[in-house]
């Protein structure tokens, strides 16, 4: 497969949602998946059926919605899960079952013979039924590749449509990814996928080096939302891609810090300001230098403009500010001042920025009124 032949699927309706303590309604659902496909994603993980009633309502609802995305069920290697994904006239379904000896006799409590005879059974079930599937190994990274080489065989020879590898604990470094990638593409030429999570902070790192290497399929979240440390982030993956290997997605990257902050709203949580891209502080700036080289030039410190991902630019008044920055908000309303007045203004910025950080638009202009109505007393 060419390198520029990816797709996400996106899992923040899912995995997302399985950040503990988050919980999005069907109507946020329906509301956050017409955000994705607006943006361009080309697969949408809309939830796990068989969790709940509620669950099925909630990826009918996105379902409802049309458009050009593939929607998505997980499911485990059981009838019941598959029939209840089923149910909810999604076009694919996501089957998984843990591979690892350690999930296989501590979890499963079954023999890698069981394993194997239930994932073939899931996926020929599918298969029957009309729809695409996915499989995927659960703990891949820390599974037997001789049982790897076994199962995925199976799975291609019993109809699935892709088979995946997880990294289900974020244990994996991007060069036992790539290893791991290009011995699957060693017997099978099915397309492949990638879940990856972030618990050693490797995952958008994972998630380039398993591509590079051949796989052709990566899940993500927005903000990188999942279990525990969470997953590929959407956003950077997608900007790493373009900007950095050239790849273009079909993803409307302008759409990014909406989408972004939305998830961030319904999921009741604050993104961190320094979030890549999304983050209020991703194209903010308070160092004198900075900004002085900003006003000149944007590119000065800013790899791409704001508006590429929705974003907006913001020069925070501080302790950190410089003559530049006083200089150019006089102007900007029609105002000038003296040397000795500017550096009073900036004396008096920086003491309020030393007591309470960032310097309110009011409050900057309050001691603008104030040094500059001594100079004609």
């Amino acid at each position: 497969m060419a390198i520029n032949d990816v797709i996400i699927y996106d899992s923040t309706l899912r995995e997302g949602e399985q950040m503990p303590g988050v919980r999005f309604t069907p109507a946020q659902k329906k509301d956050i998946a017409r955000m994705l496909m607006d943006a361009g994603v080309h697969q949408i993980e809309a939830g796990f059926a068989a969790v709940s009633d509620d669950e099925k309502r909630a990826i009918k609802e996105v379902v409802s919605l049309g458009g050009d995305a593939d929607i998505l069920s997980l499911a485990r290697a059981k009838k019941e899960d598959i029939d209840a994904a089923l149910s909810c006239d999604i076009d694919m379904i996501l089957i998984f079952i843990a591979t690892s000896d350690l999930h296989i006799e501590k979890k499963l409590r079954k023999s890698r013979e069981e394993v194997l005879e239930a994932a073939i059974s899931a996926i020929e079930y599918a298969r029957a039924h009309g729809v695409m599937v996915g499989f995927s190994t659960e703990d891949t990274t820390r599974s037997d590749r001789d049982f790897l080489r076994q199962i995925y065989t199976a799975a291609d020879a019993a109809g699935a449509d892709r088979i995946g590898i997880t990294d289900t604990v974020g244990c994996a470094t991007p060069e036992s990814i790539a290893d791991l990638v290009k011995f699957v593409r060693s017997f099978s030429k099915n397309r492949l996928s990638v879940h990856l999570h972030n618990d050693f902070g490797l995952a958008l790192a994972n998630a380039l080096s398993a591509v590079r290497a051949g796989a052709n399929a990566v899940s993500t979240t927005v903000c990188g939302f999942g279990e525990r440390a969470g997953n590929v982030p959407l956003e950077q993956f997608v900007m790493a891609m373009k900007f950095q290997y050239g790849i273009d997605l079909g993803i409307r990257t302008e759409k990014l810090t909406p989408l972004a902050r939305k998830v961030c709203e319904y999921a009741g949580v604050e993104m961190m300001p320094t979030q890549p891209w999304v983050g209020k502080n991703a194209f903010a700036h308070e160092s004198g230098i900075h900004v002085a080289a900003i006003l000149t030039d944007p590119s000065t410190y800013e790899f791409l403009p704001p508006e590429t991902v929705g974003n907006a630019r913001r020069i925070v008044i501080g302790k950190h500010s410089g003559r530049s920055l006083i200089s150019a908000k006089l102007a900007q309303r029609g105002m000038s001042a003296s040397p000795e007045k500017l550096d009073a203004i900036l004396k008096s910025v920086k003491r309020l920025g030393e007591k309470k950080g960032a310097v309110s638009e009011d409050e900057f202009w309050d001691m603008v009124e104030k040094v500059l109505r001594k100079e004609t007393d």
